[in-house]
């Protein structure tokens, strides 16, 4: 199936309330201007120049994600024109997305990207780092970001029970912290699921999902 073919297939199956986000790395132009022409706005990108250089070379109108680990120093470069940072997982880099983001007079939206998985690889804070960063002083004094929820990735598992309930423990920790006040929040975006779990994830309270390879095909390292 096409580009085209295959985001309309899956939009069709997610529910309202639901966004996808067109996990669009290591893509040629060509197929993200398939997927825009057929409506799809929100596309995320792992890299940081990779996603400059798309954004300098792609409709205006896109909703560029930015979802891999970001760097503190490679901030500066998407600042200007991010719509949403998904894997903020320090109050380091929280600090420094607040300091470029006040140079270009805007507010960033982000998500703390919190550790669900059974794996060392993943990137991300505990449920009580988390806590503990909204809770300080510090992030309190941030008024060029705003967090708008939480990101995470599941085991790479064949065992649904564990994906299920990897998401299911986010989803109650995402139930029980954004019904306290926290300064420069605006909860209600929860990014988990991917191509191969997103119908779980859904199952489990997300609201936005990344999907690459279902609609793209298998990725293409050789940029």
């Amino acid at each position: 199936m096409s580009v085209r073919e295959n985001l309309l297939h899956i939009k069709r199956e997610l529910p309202a309330g639901v966004t996808l986000i067109a996990v669009s790395k290591t893509k040629p132009n060509y197929m993200l201007q398939e997927a825009y022409d057929a409506g799809q706005r929100d596309f995320g990108e792992n890299y940081v120049q990779e996603l400059v250089t798309k954004a300098e070379q792609l409709p205006k109108d896109i909703r560029w994600h930015f979802i891999g680990h970001l760097q503190s120093n490679k901030v500066k470069y998407i600042a200007p024109f991010v719509h949403l940072i998904h894997g903020v997982d320090s109050l380091k880099l929280l600090q420094e997305i607040n300091k470029q983001a006040l140079k270009q007079k805007r507010i960033i939206d982000c998500l703390l990207q919190i550790y669900i998985a059974k794996e060392e690889t993943k990137f991300g804070l505990s449920f009580e780092e988390c806590e503990e960063l909204l809770h300080s002083d510090v992030f309190a004094g941030l008024k060029n970001i705003r967090i708008r929820g939480f990101m995470a990735m599941a085991s790479n598992t064949g065992s649904e029970d564990i994906i299920r309930q990897e998401f299911r423990s986010l989803k109650e920790f995402s139930d029980r912290v954004t019904s306290i006040m926290f300064p420069n929040c605006e909860f209600g975006v929860l990014s988990y699921g991917m191509s191969g779990d997103y119908k779980i994830a859904i199952e489990e309270g997300s609201t936005m999902v990344r999907i690459g390879s279902s609609i793209f095909g298998e990725r293409n390292y050789n940029k």
